[in-house]
């Protein structure tokens, strides 16, 4: 059976030239355009929502930060953590955005589990917690109906850039990340549970839209 969704496997690429990938393809879609999945890293890169406030930047740093268009506030970005970004029409597969939400952090919350980890979601901090601390970050936006940006995993990076920042806007929140939690899984092998937990919980595509798409 084909994916419902194409892989693109991008390796470690520039943060604002993808960001801008992802706005062209999502304002260019139209019923026939495939659903992707973009898998990533970024070299290190702060990015800032929309009503993001850069006071929760603690402190003067080389990293560069992006305002770009998602909700939420503040995150990093950098080698050692997989990204995947959801470029998904959400009306062919009868999604709302909360539904969507909740979707991206079950398939976190079942790719841990797999390396024996118990992670949960904490009410309203979007995201994937594990005995308080932050592992994975979540951050959509939806245009037209579909949603672009999207999941951030931590796997074995340097988490020193989180501690120059309020992540997520949240004064004091500690992150993790699997190397830490004993977990030395290969990153590519977490990558791919992670598509393959994405896929399995997104609805299939309704009647009558585009039937399945791949490379």
């Amino acid at each position: 059976m084909k994916a419902s969704c194409v892989r693109r496997d991008l390796g470690r690429v520039p943060y604002e030239p993808t960001w801008r990938q992802m706005q062209a393809l999502n304002d260019a879609r139209d019923a026939s355009t495939p659903d992707e999945l973009w898998v990533l890293e970024h070299p290190p890169v702060y990015t800032l929502g929309m009503a993001g406030k850069p006071e929760h930047l603690l402190r003067q740093t080389d990293i560069p930060m992006v305002r770009i268009d998602r909700g939420g506030q503040i995150t990093y970005h950098g080698p050692g953590q997989i990204v995947v970004y959801l470029l998904i029409d959400l009306r062919r597969r009868g999604l709302k955005v909360r539904e969507m939400v909740h979707l991206m952090e079950q398939a976190l919350i079942d790719t841990l589990a797999d390396d024996g980890l118990a992670a949960e979601r904490q009410s309203g901090a979007p995201g994937v917690y594990i005995g308080g601390a932050k592992v994975a970050a979540l951050g959509l936006r939806v245009k037209n109906g579909c949603s672009y940006h999207g999941l951030s995993l931590n796997v074995d990076m340097d988490l020193t850039p989180f501690t120059w920042i309020n992540p997520c806007g949240y004064s004091g929140l500690q992150t993790t990340q699997l190397r830490d939690l004993g977990v030395d899984t290969e990153q590519a092998v977490v990558a791919d549970r992670l598509i393959g937990h994405l896929e399995r919980l997104l609805p299939p595509l309704r009647s009558g839209a585009l039937e399945s798409a791949s490379d």
